[in-house]
């Protein structure tokens, strides 16, 4: 039995090779296998090619790796002891404590400097209003010379409810006073009654 298998595996064998020694006579098949051959070659490369590049980016990364693990045992032997950090703590909390009771007292200058500079502001007010004051009363008080040396008039502006004032005669070293009351008598007849008194 076993030299009828090794018969008929014999006579499949020569079968195949007949079959191999006609396709490889034929032209368009040995092209065929040909072209196969170039792709599977350039195929082989282009794997290789991928299989260094995949092989050096592995490479880059355990380097990577171990470079990522010598950090952390470099962090680790540099950590700071408990009672240490502790004291880091406390020292952090003191310190934004200061920074939040100094930025209140900022708050507070704050405050009191805008306050100052508001009463700044109103006092140079103030003082521009009394220098106009000023102004006008000697502006009045100029207006009232020269009427006083134009009419020898001068009028009493203190009680505005009624018309008086004093005539001065330089020459007469005299001074007389008037007083009209004008619910009483019209402008004019005040006027006419001092032009009176000046010209007597």
């Amino acid at each position: 039995m076993d030299d009828s298998s090794r018969k008929i595996d014999l006579d499949k064998l020569i079968s195949y090779s007949n079959d191999l020694v006609n396709v490889l006579k034929d032209k368009r098949d040995l092209n065929c296998l040909t072209l196969c051959l170039e792709q599977s070659n350039s195929l082989s490369a282009s794997c290789n090619a991928d299989f260094n590049e995949v092989r050096s980016l592995l490479q880059d990364y355990q380097k990577k790796i171990d470079e990522c693990k010598q950090k952390t045992e470099q962090a680790r032997s540099e950590v700071v002891a408990d009672a240490e950090l502790d004291l880091l703590q406390r020292e952090l909390d003191e310190e934004l404590e200061k920074e939040r009771m100094l930025g209140e007292e900022l708050r507070a200058c704050s405050i009191e400097f805008n306050d100052l500079e508001q009463q700044r502001v109103s006092i140079l007010e103030r003082k521009k209003s009394l220098q106009k004051l000023e102004q006008d009363e000697l502006r009045t008080q100029m207006m009232l010379s020269m009427y006083a040396s134009v009419t020898n008039i001068i009028p009493n502006l203190d009680d505005q409810s009624k018309i008086s004032g004093y005539i001065v005669e330089k020459d007469k070293n005299a001074v007389e006073k008037f007083e009209f009351d004008p619910s009483k008598m019209t402008a004019l007849d005040v006027c006419n009654e001092i032009w009176k008194i000046v010209g007597s």
